[in-house]
């Protein structure tokens, strides 16, 4: 794991990177790896943040065509999930940036626990020290701090909280913040403050929205060109005046609220707390005094759409702690809608890339086929004429 300590730059500013909702698998889609690598090189984040369905863990055990399960042994599952991982974190620690995790709904919805697959995480060697004590709360629930740039004196910091998945002996459990991390926070927020000798102020990143996030949208007809379907049935679209940005979905939220938000209010140290989850939704807000950022899926094998797959940053300032400037970019912020990336993005971006895949190859056995058919009549027809 990473050993130094993570600092402002000389000329007072850190720049962080957040990747949402990778979701590949041991057999890779490799147009988001070049993605991804290309936002590592333009941008040359100082911190990389991964928010959860960082794997697709439910179907790390698949067959290649079909979801059938091909592995059935835990030894099989944790060499998937660790070569998974690997093309996630390899061009990362290679371009040695040091990063820092939180689980999503997929990551652990197989026999690999989350302290498991946390030791995986922690072989890295820019890997940002994780829960490794505290029982209480898990292994993805824990702070980051940022020091000043000319001194050891804490000056920023940042909240990872565990919001999804399944618990330590592997069952599916319900998507919330526990009342323990809350309890967590606001007791190592105080404990932060005391030290420092006032709040320090923070960014919170979790996978999953909270509740609340709901209240940002508004009930509308279903002609409307921004309707998105919710429950039972009625559309939703989001707000303008409580937003900006846009949602091509309803938000999928936690299921429980446990008070995180009053918590939040109560230690006034958060400059706002950021979710991924909903793939195509991006958008900043503010609920009740706080900032809200929600940030779009990277993944190029599960829903997307070509106006969000990308990546979030936020860059901050030493000197003025209490605000910070935030930004998406994305594929075709990159590679801009050429025909070569128009194209490599419809062969890539989407969970039905299997289904293309089998297209194209019996596309190609009917070409073939047929240009051997045409072959072998002309080669008659030259025949019957000579």
């Amino acid at each position: 794991m990473y050993k130094e300590k993570l600092k402002f730059n000389s000329d007072g500013k850190f720049v962080i990177l957040q990747v949402s909702d990778a979701q590949d698998m041991h057999i890779p889609r490799s147009g988001m790896f070049k993605m991804l690598n290309k936002f590592y090189d333009k941008i040359n984040p100082d911190l990389i943040v991964l928010t959860g369905d960082n794997i697709l863990g439910n179907h790390i055990n698949d067959a290649p065509i079909g979801n059938r399960q091909n592995v059935k042994t835990k030894k099989g599952t944790l060499k998937r999930m660790k070569k998974a991982l690997g093309y996630l974190l390899k061009p990362i620690e290679k371009r040695k940036i040091p990063f820092a995790f939180v689980y999503g709904n997929h990551d652990d919805r197989n026999c690999v626990t989350k302290k498991e697959q946390a030791e995986i995480y922690g072989t890295y060697d820019y890997c940002v020290p994780f829960n490794l004590e505290n029982d209480k709360v898990d292994c993805d629930t824990y702070n980051v701090p940022i020091y000043s740039s000319d001194s050891d004196k804490l000056a920023y910091n940042i909240w990872m909280i565990d919001s999804a998945g399944a618990d330590d002996n592997g069952d599916n459990c319900f998507e919330y913040v526990k009342p323990e991390a809350i309890e967590w926070y606001e007791n190592k927020s105080k404990e932060l403050e005391k030290e420092n000798g006032s709040p320090v102020m923070s960014l919170m990143f979790q996978h999953i929205p909270v509740p609340q996030t709901k209240e940002l949208f508004v009930q509308c007809d279903e002609n409307d060109k921004l309707a998105v379907k919710g429950r039972e049935g009625k559309f939703y679209k989001l707000d303008p005046d409580k937003a900006s940005g846009f949602a091509f979905e309803y938000a999928e939220t936690t299921s429980e609220d446990f008070g995180q938000l009053d918590a939040i209010r109560r230690r006034g140290d958060v400059c706002a707390l950021v979710f991924g989850h909903d793939h195509i939704n991006c958008f900043t807000a503010e609920i009740d005094g706080v900032n809200i950022v929600q940030t779009p899926g990277a993944s190029f094998r599960s829903y997307g759409n070509m106006v969000s797959r990308g990546v979030r940053v936020f860059e901050l300032d030493e000197n003025d702690t209490s605000t910070f400037k935030t930004y998406t970019i994305s594929y075709f912020d990159l590679y801009g809608k050429k025909f070569s990336s128009i194209m490599r993005y419809i062969m890539n971006a989407d969970e039905y890339e299997k289904i293309k895949a089998v297209l194209v190859a019996l596309s190609a056995v009917i070409g073939i086929s047929l240009v051997t058919y045409i072959c072998s009549v002309f080669h008659l027809f030259t025949r019957f004429l000579y």
